[in-house]
C-alpha cells in the first residue's frame, strides 16, 4: 500500500475532513444545471448571473467548518493557509461554473464573473466566521435575495447593496466585492469558523 508524500498528506486530510469531494460534486451539479438552462435566459440579465454565482458558492461552501472544533483548535497545523486556499478554491469553482459551463454565445463577461466570485467567496467566508460553517451560505444567498428588491439608482449605497448585479467597473460594486473578499477571507483565515 503506497502512502501519499508527507507534503500532500496534510492538504489531503484537510480536503477529506472538510467534505471537499461533496462540495466539488455540488459545484459540478450547479455547472450542469447552468449549462442545461442556459438556452432559456438572456446573456445580459445580471439576476441570472448572480443566482448562478451564489448557487455555485453555496454548493462549494459545505465544508467551511470541521466535524470537531476542539480537534481543530488543538491541531499542530497552521490553519490560515489552508483556509485561504479553501476560500480561493470556492471562488475559482464559481468562476469555472459561469465561464466554462455556459454556451459561448451566452457567456458572461469575465469582469462580471471575477467581481461576483470574489465577493461571493468572501461573503461565504464571512458567514462562516459569523455563524459557523453550516450557516455560511446564509449571507451570500440572503444578500442576493435582498439585492433583487433594492431600487436601481445611481446612489452609492444602492450600487454597494446590489454589487452582484452591477456591471464591471462600477466603483461601489467593485469596492464592496473587494471588501467582502479581503475582510471575509481574512476573518475566516485568522479566526476560523464560529464554534
Amino acid at each position: 500500500m503506497s502512502r501519499a508524500p508527507s507534503v500532500l498528506r496534510g492538504p489531503a486530510l484537510y480536503a477529506r475532513s472538510r467534505h471537499l469531494p461533496a462540495a466539488l460534486a455540488g459545484a459540478a451539479l450547479t455547472a450542469a444545471l447552468a449549462g442545461w438552462s442556459a438556452s432559456a435566459w438572456s446573456p445580459v440579465d445580471p439576476r441570472i448571473r448572480a443566482l448562478l454565482m451564489v448557487s455555485a458558492v453555496v454548493a462549494s461552501a459545505s465544508g467551511l467548518s470541521g466535524q470537531d472544533a476542539a480537534l481543530d483548535r488543538t491541531a499542530a497545523r497552521r490553519w490560515a493557509p489552508l483556509r485561504v486556499a479553501h476560500v480561493a478554491l470556492i471562488g475559482v469553482l464559481a468562476v469555472a461554473v459561469l465561464l466554462l459551463c455556459t454556451p459561448s454565445g451566452r457567456a458572461f463577461e469575465a469582469g462580471y464573473v471575477v467581481v461576483d466570485a470574489a465577493g461571493a467567496a468572501g461573503a461565504v467566508a464571512l458567514g462562516a466566521w459569523l455563524w459557523g460553517g453550516r450557516s455560511a451560505w446564509a449571507l451570500p444567498l440572503g444578500w442576493c435575495g435582498v439585492a433583487f428588491f433594492v431600487p436601481s439608482t445611481e446612489e452609492v449605497w444602492a450600487q454597494a447593496a446590489t454589487w452582484m448585479l452591477q456591471p464591471p467597473g462600477t466603483t461601489a460594486a467593485v469596492w464592496t466585492a473587494a471588501l467582502l473578499a479581503v475582510g471575509g477571507g481574512a476573518a475566516y483565515a485568522l479566526a476560523g469558523p464560529r464554534r
